[in-house]
């Protein structure tokens, strides 16, 4: 039987002695505590000598090498220095490639999991090779080391600070001499004063974090504050670790430690069994090596929830300000709109659109029936429709990609591009090419909430009928067929209703969707016209989908009573003003979605916990972790809006109650059009005056 002792600067709380079988040998494990007396160590280790094959030191420094530098740590070569005739080891060797895997394989089965994430490394010289992996799939990498090392309040940035930190400080690192000047520093009246802000300094960063790297020691400073919704990869993860991380509602737990006999097993007693079982030294321990006792005893990093599963997607969504009236809304212009001539706001609302993007609103609380959650931001670009189609398509591109540049920043893993933004130029498809994280436009879910509301309106009204099949007996009319929006929701109109009308100033194009829509949807009934003048009154549902920024793109007086108009254009076709022209007529603004959970962000001009389609196809996508570039282009897939639409009902995503250009329909309004509407088919006059 061999034996191997573990001398650790750990509690003696903890100690074990056990027997076990490794890699068809017979083990004695002895694991020996000095509650951090180095000394009491030496002699321990000078005790076992004669009786082990091979000594383990934990709860000690490794000797780290960050970059072309290498921290010897003297503490350790002391202990080391202690048995110079036999395998000792801090277990660098298998901690390095373990640390390593545990990224890899997190990132393969959880899929674009580190993409862009925040990651906190309290140790980064320990944790090189994870900063190393972690580099791979995001920039945002912080290092807390000159805090934990000398208590000054500088997060780093990059790999390179680090680097950069170890050269200048390791010939400085373990002296004595500089030690003590350093304590003589920290007791002075002008550092205390300044503690505070060195402590709120290093929580702020953990706060700010998507992800720790850390030993489980470090961590016992930080509260749930901190710590909530947190990923935290780490090592010898034990049931009493769990509840306190439990406690503290972190997320997820990646643990690379390995474990022996139902308990976790210190890295440097594994590296240590494996050079007494191959008669090997650490050092002349191999890739070979360490590959065979991996496989064999299907060692593999733990991917652990502590309060069951939960996973925190991100997110980013670009808005802007629709009208100058908007720009009122926001400190200082709304004391500028106050006191200044309409000329004055024409020149601000000209400067705003040169403005650097900002965040606008933090997002949290949407969760999924699944578990799953998001957290996002919604920035800002400054130009209002306006300024944007007054400018050429490179002027808005420019914007877009600085605010995916600040998104990436955030740790966003998906952007999604609202209003204007997504018309611009290619729709998305040059930005998508540019941008350093995936884009969508949100098109796909618009075409969804469009018809989502619009047949759930025609249910409420009740003139309509619609079949078991659910296929609505009448006509639809979807007025800028050829549009993005428009095309597929004329696609899908076309599997729902008897006859579908597809309007818009493109003959070339609409005879083209015609014949693509009756090749798809065998026997469907499609009719095509230049404009809509000329089969309105018979419609009993039209979508309209211009991008028409205003402009009158039907007659609402020629429209049949109790018809049901869905307007998803953003500005809309159809003003305040014509839709006061007829309250028997339902003109509902789409696209709205309630999504789930306890949701805060800053008001959008929706009721709480209400996002337009094309923000919510966003929070879908980050939801389900489909960090792609989804819908991009002025040809939507028919496919991608199916599929949104599904995905959005498996997270929770339910139609939102539906609006009008004055608000809220309530029960009331919808029974009030339905009355109104049989009246006018009665040929009785209608008081104009009632707003619906």
């Amino acid at each position: 039987m061999k034996t191997v002792i573990s001398v650790s600067q750990g509690s003696s709380e903890y100690d074990y002695d056990l027997e076990t079988e490794f890699l068809g040998q017979s083990f004695r494990v002895i694991r020996a505590g000095t509650d951090g007396d180095l000394s009491r160590a030496v002699a321990l280790l000078k005790t076992y000598h004669e009786r082990a094959d091979a000594f383990g030191l934990s709860m000690v420094s490794d000797h780290y090498q960050v970059g072309s530098v290498k921290l010897e740590h003297p503490d350790t070569a002391k202990l080391e220095a202690c048995i110079p005739d036999k395998p000792i080891t801090s277990g660098a060797g298998l901690r390095g490639i373990l640390q390593e895997w545990a990224v890899r394989l997190t990132q393969t089965e959880l899929g674009h999991f580190f993409d862009n994430a925040r990651v906190l490394f309290l140790n980064g010289q320990a944790g090189y090779r994870v900063a190393k992996a972690l580099s791979e799939h995001t920039d945002n990498l912080f290092f807390a080391d000159p805090y934990m090392d000398f208590g000054v309040p500088r997060i780093l940035t990059s790999l390179k600070q680090l680097e950069t930190y170890s050269s200048l400080t390791a010939p400085v690192m373990f002296r004595p001499s500089a030690v003590k000047t350093l304590e003589a520093v920290l007791r002075t009246p002008l550092y205390r004063l300044g503690e505070g802000l060195i402590k709120g300094s290093l929580h702020q960063a953990a706060k700010d974090a998507h992800v720790i790297v850390s030993h489980m020691g470090d961590l016992a400073n930080f509260t749930e504050k901190e710590l909530d919704g947190k990923t935290i990869i780490t090592s010898r993860v034990t049931d009493e670790a769990m509840d306190w991380l439990r406690s503290r509602k972190v997320a997820m737990v990646v643990d690379y430690s390995p474990w022996l006999e139902g308990r976790p097993l210190g890295v440097n007693v594994m590296e240590a069994m494996i050079s007494a079982a191959l008669s090997r030294s650490p050092e002349q321990l191999g890739a070979d090596d360490y590959l065979g006792v991996i496989q064999s005893l299907g060692i593999e990093p733990r991917i652990l929830y502590p309060n069951g599963y939960r996973r925190i997607n991100r997110f980013a969504f670009v808005i802007h300000p629709l009208s100058q009236q908007y720009l009122t809304k926001t400190r200082p212009l709304d004391w500028v709109a106050s006191v200044s001539p309409p000329l004055v706001m024409n020149l601000v609302e000209k400067a705003v659109a040169y403005a650097p993007p900002f965040i606008y609103s933090k997002v949290t609380g949407i969760k999924s029936p699944t578990g799953d959650e998001v957290e996002g931001w919604l920035i800002t670009v400054g130009g209002t429709p306006k300024e944007i189609m007054a400018h050429d398509p490179e002027f808005t591109y420019s914007r877009l990609l600085a605010a995916a540049n600040l998104a990436k920043k955030l740790g966003a893993q998906i952007m999604g591009l609202g209003a204007f933004t997504k018309v611009v130029g290619d729709a998305g498809i040059t930005v998508a090419k540019r941008a350093p994280l995936p884009i969508t436009t949100g098109n796909s879910y618009s075409a969804s909430g469009a018809l989502w509301a619009a047949k759930d309106a025609v249910k409420k009204l009740g003139r309509a009928q619609i079949g078991e099949n659910g296929k609505m007996a009448g006509k639809a009319m979807v007025v800028g067929a050829t549009g993005a929006i428009g095309s597929v929701c004329a696609r899908l109109l076309a599997k729902a209703v008897d006859e579908i009308y597809l309007a818009a100033p493109e003959p070339a194009k609409l005879l083209s969707l015609k014949e693509s829509i009756e090749q798809e949807t065998p026997g469907a009934i499609v009719h095509v016209a230049g404009s809509a003048d000329r089969d309105i009154e018979d419609m009993d549902m039209i979508v309209t989908a211009t991008s028409g920024a205003g402009k009158r793109i039907l007659d609402i007086t020629r429209v049949k009573p109790g018809c049901v108009i869905t307007d998803v254009a953003r500005p809309l076709d159809i003003s305040a003003e014509d839709v006061a022209k007829r309250p028997d007529v339902l003109v509902i603004e789409s696209g709205e979605v309630q999504l789930p959970g306890d949701v805060h962000m800053k008001n959008i001009g929706l009721p709480a916990g209400v996002a337009y389609a094309c923000l919510a196809e966003t929070i879908v996508l980050a939801l389900e972790g489909r960090f792609e570039n989804f819908t991009l282009g002025r040809n939507i897939e028919w496919e991608k809006v199916r599929d949104i639409y599904k995905l959005g009902l498996k997270h929770g995503m339910t139609l939102a109650a539906i609006s009008g250009v004055n608000g809220v329909f309530s029960e009331e309004d919808f029974e009030r059009v339905k009355v109104l509407a049989a009246k006018s088919d009665a040929g009785e006059t209608l008081d104009l005056k009632v707003s619906v």
